[in-house]
């Protein structure tokens, strides 16, 4: 894909008003209190609370909503010709758009169901055109008609019910490759190397008193976090389990160092998802690693751009949601597109720490993955789509034997908050990408640690990002309106752009049992 223009690093801006942090107790299940920091900005200490978009009766059953739900029509796209990727993705995109403007209206709107005709009305046409264009070369999904109406949708974790099951079975969520918006995985493929299995025994909620104020609500852009998308780390039961490596097991590791994204490079893009589509995640990425990526880098823009990788071999990119402190201090998108125009507000905060590992299999050897392979991990709409596909792991430094995946950890104080992926291990040995980027990569097997069949084992990126936030409730990713922030909506990209001669002796330190760097 040639480039049609270059957008450049939203640099953060420097805050001039100071965050105070005031003290909400917030009780959590088994009946323990525990002191958690919610943020006002000082400006606004004598007046209410942010806006808060409460769950909203709707207006023809009594049932409480707070979203929009749309059928995910690029999880029903396995096969697309080349021929007409670049038109499906463009309409795909356009989806979103068309989601992400009629939950504007949604917000605002006194009947809420008045947005879902005309939601249908612009799908329809959409979804039309992805089917013509796929028609020219191959066959499309029969159910595309039937995914053109959405629904309203419940906060389940919110309002008085917030006590919320860890017992998410992090296997099931993580048994499925994950996408950034629409990246299912065919069931089947179950996840190896997860490191966080099994969320829990049961209700680590926040019982029936949630904490007061901000953290209470539903966060500075109106629509997320709540008090019930956290939970006190203390109390979640330890539940990672790995593989036992075998004989043929390939126990080495290599690790890149790429920085924290010091440099404040920053954008909404997606060029996996959305190439060519400026917005296509309606929400901010951090990026570490190659330097040119946006939505419109092709793969000779990113094999000739910079990297901030310490070894100049490694030009990858590496991308994720920015985390924002909901404190009312503001970047400067906040009147910008996925920014606040997006829903996504406050101070985005630079990791304190990012690793980026390389790790093998249980039970074989790895081969180097091709260049410009592409893997997205979790699902940026497991919030509507459901947590099938949702793959990111949450916890506190000193206490990574016990990990999230549909809460944000409340960490001790002294404890840093943890984001961890675990990326596809298996590769189809032909596929850079797929037309769903997904069904190209595979998770090996949880108990057994082996690929699908017709899948070869290669090395698994383990990416782990430390954030040095005050404890309590006051932080969130950076989401699609409609997901509300939650932690499940969590997500990483990859791009390998390791030259080939690197990429080989990632490979080969892994399988030789070494520590490379």
């Amino acid at each position: 894909m040639g480039r049609t223009s270059r957008r450049t690093s939203r640099k953060r801006s420097k805050l001039a008003g100071r965050a105070i942090a005031a003290s909400a107790a917030l009780i959590l299940g088994g009946g323990g209190l525990v002191a958690v920091n919610v943020y006002a900005n000082a400006d606004e200490s004598n007046g209410p609370p942010p806006s808060s978009q409460e769950q909203i009766q709707n207006q023809n059953g009594g049932q409480q909503v707070s979203t929009i739900s749309c059928p995910d029509v690029g999880n029903q796209l396995p096969d697309v010709p080349d021929g007409a990727r670049a038109e499906v993705d463009r309409e795909l995109a356009a989806l979103d758009s068309q989601i992400t403007d009629a939950y504007a209206r949604f917000a605002e709107a006194e009947d809420k169901n008045s947005v879902l005709g005309p939601l249908e009305e612009q799908r329809r046409p959409t979804i039309e055109n992805i089917r013509s264009a796929i028609d020219q070369g191959g066959r499309p999904p029969e159910n595309l008609d039937g995914m053109a109406p959405c629904t309203l949708r419940a906060d389940d974790d919110g309002g008085a019910q917030q006590g919320g099951d860890q017992g998410q079975n992090g296997q099931d969520g993580q048994n499925q490759g994950g996408g950034e918006g629409d990246q299912g995985q065919d069931g089947g493929q179950d996840q190896g190397q997860d490191q966080g299995q099994d969320q829990g025994d049961g209700d680590q909620g926040q019982g029936d008193d949630q904490g007061q104020g901000q953290g209470q609500g539903q966060g500075q852009a109106g629509n997320g976090p709540e008090a019930g998308d956290f939970v006190d780390i203390t109390t979640v039961q330890p539940n990672v389990q790995k593989p036992r490596k075998q004989r043929g097991a390939s126990r080495g590791t290599f690790t890149t160092n790429c920085g924290t994204n010091e440099n404040g490079k920053f954008n909404p893009d997606n060029v996996i998802v959305a190439p060519g589509v400026s917005n296509g995640a309606h929400h901010m990425h951090d990026y570490v690693g190659n330097q040119e990526t946006d939505a419109f880098s092709s793969d000779n823009d990113l094999a000739n751009g910079d990297t901030s990788c310490r070894n100049q071999g490694d030009k990858s990119t590496y991308y994720w949601p920015v985390l924002r402190l909901q404190n009312g201090n503001n970047e400067n998108d906040a009147d910008a597109d996925g920014g606040g125009r997006d829903k996504n507000v406050g101070e985005i905060q630079t990791p304190d720490q990012v690793t980026l590992k390389f790790v093998g299999s249980p039970v074989s050897k790895v081969t180097a993955m091709p260049r410009f392979l592409r893997i997205i991990t979790g699902d940026a709409k497991a919030f509507t789509n459901g947590d099938a596909n949702a793959n990111a792991l949450w916890s506190c430094t000193g206490f990574e034997n016990r990990q999230l995946k549909d809460k944000y950890p409340i960490c001790p104080e002294g404890s840093k908050v943890v984001r961890t992926f675990n990326f596809q291990s298996c590769w189809d040995g032909q596929n850079t990408d797929s037309a769903n980027h997904r069904t190209h990569v595979a998770f090996a097997d949880q108990r057994s640690g082996r690929c699908p069949q017709g899948f070869r084992a290669i090395p698994q990126l383990v990416q782990r990002i430390v954030y040095d936030v005050p404890p309590g409730p006051g932080f969130a990713v950076d989401s699609f309106p409609e997901q509300l922030h939650k932690p499940i909506t969590d997500h990483g990209d990859f791009i390998n752009v390791f030259d080939q001669r690197l990429m080989n002796r990632v490979a080969k330190c892994v399988n030789d049992g070494r520590r490379c760097t």
